[in-house]
């Protein structure tokens, strides 16, 4: 019984103080404020979970320099609503919706078939679309919610997405992939022969969990275009504590994460969007500057476990075959 006790309040205590460490560094820290970045004009750009928060403050951005930017969300009716904002906003802006639910690998399948029908390059890929400490479930296909949605879905759509991003690639013109991540994955652990924590179950560890497993993956990627000269980068980015809906299940005395003390004390959504515009937009990661980890502007140093190049290609190897795709 102790055990199980262990077990369930040990990553709720691990993450709530390293959540208290990350608010303190941020508010004595100004948040990072993006530069002029250049034109985006017949770049293609994918940005899962596009509809609010940071998603919609990066689709708004990339379409207000020219990008053609498709969102991909579970909600029809709310992406919609999303694209009318920014059309209306920016009168020329090309933004659409397109339905792409993560929990679902056949959602996945079906949103890059219907995008390469349509024969269009993809110079960038943000993912961004995200679940954090949910109850405890099952996605469509039965993975745990945090692994599938955070890093399962977003493994697959990239895998996928592959061919077209570096045919769509060329010498001082990479395309990008970015993985929004979160500095939780410190505090996660992969565990191989337990992927969907089926042993012991905590929402706070499956979380962290699939944060690192999505950096895990993120430096494999570009380690690997590296390897073979493809005209590819992939990074990760690390927003911060932002106000947005993805804190919703954030337990505090205060119910800080849904109180006007949120706004005062978190990142605003356009802020937690800068560091990753930068890594999708900035000249200065073309070719091999990118890659890497960004929090603030910044390039930061991850957890020892992300370095593991064994741990990284098992875990690629083990995707591919819960996936299906070797």
């Amino acid at each position: 019984m102790w055990s199980a006790i262990r077990c369930y309040l040990l990553p709720i205590i691990r993450l709530y103080l390293l959540g208290l460490k990350v608010l303190l560094v941020q508010l004595f820290s100004r948040p990072y404020r993006l530069p002029v970045m250049p034109r985006q004009d017949g770049k293609v750009a994918i940005v899962t979970g596009g509809v609010r928060g940071i998603g919609y403050e990066v689709v708004r951005h990339m379409a207000r320099l020219g990008a053609h930017v498709i969102i991909g969300g579970r909600d029809e009716q709310e992406g919609l609503a999303a694209v009318g904002r920014i059309c209306e906003e920016y009168k020329e802006a090309k933004v659409e919706f397109t339905k792409l639910d993560l929990a679902s690998l056949q959602s996945v399948r079906q949103f890059v078939q219907s995008f390469k029908e349509r024969d269009l390059p993809l110079n960038i890929l943000v993912n961004n679309a995200g679940v954090m400490l949910v109850p405890e479930s099952r996605t469509e296909d039965g993975f745990e919610q945090h692994f599938g949605v955070n890093y399962l879905g977003h493994f697959l759509l990239t895998w996928l997405l592959l061919d077209t991003l570096k045919d769509s690639g060329k010498c001082g013109y990479f395309s990008r992939v970015v993985n929004v991540s979160s500095s939780a994955h410190r505090i996660g652990e992969v565990r191989l022969n337990d992927l969907n924590s089926c042993q012991s179950y905590s929402a706070h560890a499956a979380y962290c969990h699939s944060k690192l497993a999505q950096l895990l993956f993120s430096y494999h990627l570009h380690q690997e275009l590296q390897r073979g000269g493809v005209p590819l980068s992939s990074c990760a980015v690390d927003p911060g504590m932002v106000d947005t809906a993805l804190y919703r299940h954030l337990w505090t005395p205060l119910c800080l994460a849904q109180s006007t003390i949120a706004h005062l004390l978190f990142r605003t959504p356009a802020e937690g969007a800068a560091t990753v515009l930068y890594a999708a937009l900035s000249p200065v990661l073309e070719g091999e500057c990118g890659g890497g980890y960004w929090a603030n502007g910044l390039r930061e140093t991850t957890a020892p476990p992300t370095f593991d190049s064994q741990l990284q290609r098992s875990l690629w190897e083990a995707s591919l075959q819960l996936l299906g795709q070797q």
